[in-house]
């Protein structure tokens, strides 16, 4: 059997296989070379004939029985050598499949790994980033509100120690407490009742007689005071500020506003 009769895949076998294969086709040439020697034959034969006579009686050999049969045997060698081949091949190609999954498997899990840890990241900077933009806008309005307290007490007006002052500062406060009254029937009532005289007192009507007399600029009595005190104006009945809105207070209360006061109330 020529060389190229073996298929080429054989030529892949491992360094034993190739030994093993080796050892069986010597094995068989040496067989079929002793049972075609003639029975009658000598039984001594040169080394140089043996040698001589091997080649030519293979060749004529051929086509006997026992020929076939190792020429079978080496061939079910072959094919049994060609399947190891190929058995060793799909081992190799499927631990490198497997190679390969686990390696991009480890890369999927890597590339999530960061994706993760990028993730909570940027979250961690969004959160610290609101923290300060809430904290830096509350600092703006803290700062804003203390600006516009200032301005508001740097525009705080001064009033005039007068009669036209106090009516003015009286109508200031009462705008903020919702009293209603304006400047001319603050001012017709205040004339009509003490013609201006933060210090004035009634000592002889009914209120006089009781002991709770009239004072100020309103002529108001103490329960009544008390009881229509505005906070943030002094607690004196003479106070001109404090008797006016506290009056004005009463009457908004009794008559609706001072406006509508035409005589002693």
């Amino acid at each position: 059997m020529s060389a190229t009769r073996i298929p080429s895949r054989v030529r892949r076998l491992n360094k034993v296989q190739k030994i093993s294969v080796a050892g069986v086709s010597a094995l068989g040439v040496a067989a079929l070379t002793f049972s075609l020697v003639p029975s009658n034959a000598e039984a001594e034969v040169s080394p140089q004939a043996a040698a001589a006579a091997a080649p030519v009686a293979f060749t004529n050999a051929a086509g006997s029985a026992q020929a076939k049969t190792v020429q079978n045997s080496m061939l079910e060698q072959h094919s049994t050598a060609e399947q190891l081949v190929k058995a060793a091949d799909a081992a190799k190609a499927k631990a490198a499949a497997e190679t390969k999954a686990a390696a991009a498997k480890a890369k999927a899990a890597s590339e999530a790994k960061a994706k993760a840890a990028a993730d909570a990241k940027a979250k961690a900077k969004a959160a610290a980033d609101a923290k300060d933009k809430a904290a830096k806008a509350k600092a703006d309005a803290e700062k804003r509100g203390s600006e516009a307290a200032n301005r508001s007490t740097a525009r705080k007006p001064v009033y005039a120690n007068n009669l036209d002052g106090w009516i003015r500062e009286a109508m200031s406060i009462m705008k903020k407490e919702g009293i209603p009254g304006s400047y001319e029937g603050i001012h017709r009532n205040i004339i009509r009742e003490s013609s201006g005289n933060r210090w004035a007192i009634n000592n002889w009507d009914i209120n006089a007689r009781n002991g709770i007399p009239s004072k100020g600029l309103l002529q108001v009595i103490q329960p009544t005071f008390d009881r229509y005190h505005v906070a943030g104006t002094k607690k004196d009945l003479y106070d001109p500020v404090a008797n006016i809105v506290a009056a004005c207070n009463y009457a908004a209360d009794r008559y609706g506003s001072m406006d509508n006061v035409n005589s002693a109330y």
